[in-house]
């Protein structure tokens, strides 16, 4: 983030001792983008597209109400982020009327992070048998738990899906409900038992040892650090994605992704957070289905009509995502219309960019950010010797 920040303005002067986590691309109202142009009367995305709705597109536009949908983002990810689920229509709406100071908008949030470094994340319940397995080989997670949750899990069969999920949600509830003291003082049992192992040179993978200790460290005395015995541990190579439904637990871990999301900003928190905490609602709301780590892997497909474009196109209405790399070959490259508003990143990459809407030519190079109306198309005329690295944002109703 700091970096996009630092080329894309040079007037920005980065301080190396303060964290750069987000960049926040949009019209939500509690991070409005800013119009770079001064040309423009309005100041901001959000007013500008009030004064000129017909630039989302005329589905776009009636579907929601005349709001750009999605919020795109870039996430520098240090340090592990909340364990969260964000709720569905229903309950965001039934939330924001009880808790507006914690849940700020009624609207549900699905997203789909897609990788730009090497990129950690906690996602969904893993399958039963790993979770049975840490059961088995991490006595302080099993006393958490209790001996009865404990086998009931271990009892039910993968041919009883609903049995395993109402197992599985019983478990993961007395986790996340211990008595502060308890877990804390098991925690610490954990932490000092797997260093030893560490320091006599034992595999501590069964007890996912490394993960553990890293999380620890960062959140000593978190409930959340036993959630890594629950959720899957997903890997994700530069250009692979994740989606993540309404309901769905997830914690970022490690590295740097391009993510979109409904336009909304209500987290449900459970762990790794000096937030708000809500995990009565948490764990009442969470899906229980487990499901492989690779499973939560989203492929993005390539366009036929143009193989620089990898789409990412989620089960939800509201966003899709364009990667579009751009081969050092390409000199002229055309960013085709679509009928949505939509909002274009460049990662890597340098060009000269012109459109009939823009009245001047625009210089394009890593961290430049572009709103393209409904049905324009911009074309790049590239000057880098390495080609571009390009996402979008839309939505494709």
């Amino acid at each position: 983030v700091a970096k996009l920040l630092a080329t894309s303005d040079p007037l920005v002067q980065i301080q190396p001792d303060r964290p750069y986590a987000e960049l926040w691309m949009g019209a939500h109202p509690r991070g409005d983008a800013v119009i770079r142009d001064n040309r423009i009367p309005q100041k901001t995305l959000g007013q500008w597209i009030a004064d000129n709705p017909a630039c989302l597109g005329a589905k776009v536009k009636d579907v929601f109400q005349g709001r750009l949908p999605f919020l795109f983002k870039v996430l520098s990810v240090n340090t592990a982020l909340s364990i969260q689920a964000h709720p569905n229509k229903e309950l965001a709406e039934k939330l924001h009327a009880q808790f507006p100071e914690h849940y700020p908008d009624a609207n549900h949030k699905p997203e789909m992070a897609i990788a730009l470094t090497p990129f950690e994340g906690l996602c969904g319940f893993r399958p039963v048998e790993e979770i049975v397995s840490f059961l088995q080989t991490v006595p302080e997670l099993r006393a958490l738990i209790g001996e009865v949750a404990a086998e009931q899990l271990e009892r039910s069969g993968s041919d009883d899906p609903r049995g395993v999920s109402a197992a599985l949600r019983v478990c993961f509830t007395r986790l996340m409900k211990s008595e502060k003291k308890f877990f804390v003082d098991q925690l610490n049992m954990l932490v000092k038992r797997i260093s030893q192992e560490v320091a006599e040179g034992k595999d501590t993978s069964g007890s996912n040892g490394d993960l553990l200790l890293r999380l620890h460290s960062q959140y000593p005395g978190d409930i959340g650090c036993f959630t890594i015995y629950f959720l899957n541990l997903v890997r994700l190579e530069p250009g692979e994605a994740m989606f993540l439904g309404a309901n769905e637990p997830h914690a970022y871990l490690h590295g740097d992704c391009v993510e979109c999301m409904a336009c909304s900003d209500n987290t449900v928190r459970a762990g790794l957070t000096p937030k708000f905490i809500d995990v009565l609602t948490l764990c009442e709301m969470l899906n229980y289905t487990p499901a492989p780590s690779s499973s939560k892997i989203f492929p993005a497909t390539q366009s036929q009509l143009d193989p620089s474009v990898y789409l990412y196109d989620p089960p939800v209405p509201d966003f899709a995502i364009m990667r579009i790399e751009i081969p050092a070959s390409i000199k002229l490259y055309l960013v085709s219309a679509v009928d949505s508003a939509s909002i274009l990143l460049v990662i890597q990459g340098t060009a000269v960019g012109t459109s009939t809407a823009a009245a001047s030519e625009m210089t394009l190079r890593r961290g430049s950010v572009l709103f393209i109306s409904a049905n324009e198309s911009i074309s790049l005329h590239l000057s880098s010797p390495d080609g571009m690295l390009l996402f979008r944002a839309c939505c494709l109703l």
